[in-house]
């Protein structure tokens, strides 16, 4: 017991110049020459080396960082990073704007806000929010009435075998089509221009 308390290192670690520390990158820099006693003893001489480094680097951290006593055990809080390390590889190119992405600044179109992305709004007659579209949306309102206004001019191009109860959700659906339509041939469109791509 007596020769194992003899045998254990100091805590206080001396040299002629001192260690420079980066607590936040846990960095401890020794400006001190490596000194080598044999090529044989290489190994401890690095070890000890590295020990003492170790223990400047410990002893900085115990005195100069705050310790809080947690449920989950004790924590020391590092300061920030001060040493600017070099990145290991070249900063990425800046990506080439899209052809949609040219168009929109060429046009003006800005990306719709998240709030303007919701599927939701304000109904003031009845005092409640409802969907814009999909199931129970404000786009189906009057498809079921039961009472629908006669309009001359629709009654004159109505087609044989279909009632006035249904236009709503037919008008509805036919705007859809009519989408689907328009988004192949942009699409053909496309293809046409930029070679079957």
């Amino acid at each position: 017991m007596a020769e194992s308390k003899a045998s254990k290192l100091p805590v206080q670690v001396q040299k002629p110049t001192p260690y420079t520390f980066d607590l936040g990158l846990l960095l401890a820099n020794d400006p001190n020459p490596l000194i080598l006693t044999t090529k044989a003893n290489l190994e401890d001489d690095l070890a000890a080396t590295a020990r003492d480094g170790a223990q400047a680097l410990l002893n900085q951290l115990l005195s100069t960082c705050p310790i809080a006593s947690t449920p989950n055990g004790v924590l020391l809080s590092l300061p920030g990073i001060e040493t600017r390390l070099p990145r290991e590889k070249p900063l990425p190119p800046p990506k080439a704007q899209t052809t949609w992405q040219k168009f929109a600044a060429k046009k003006g179109i800005k990306a719709k806000t998240s709030e303007e992305k919701k599927n939701l709004r304000y109904n003031e007659e009845t005092g409640e929010w409802e969907r814009k579209w999909g199931y129970k949306g404000a786009n189906k309102a009057g498809e079921n009435d039961w009472i629908v206004e006669v309009d001359e001019k629709k009654e004159r191009e109505r087609k044989e075998g279909t009632e006035r109860q249904g236009d709503g959700r037919r008008d509805r659906k036919e705007k859809v089509r009519r989408n689907e339509r328009l988004q192949r041939a942009n699409d053909r469109k496309h293809r046409k221009n930029h070679g079957g791509k």
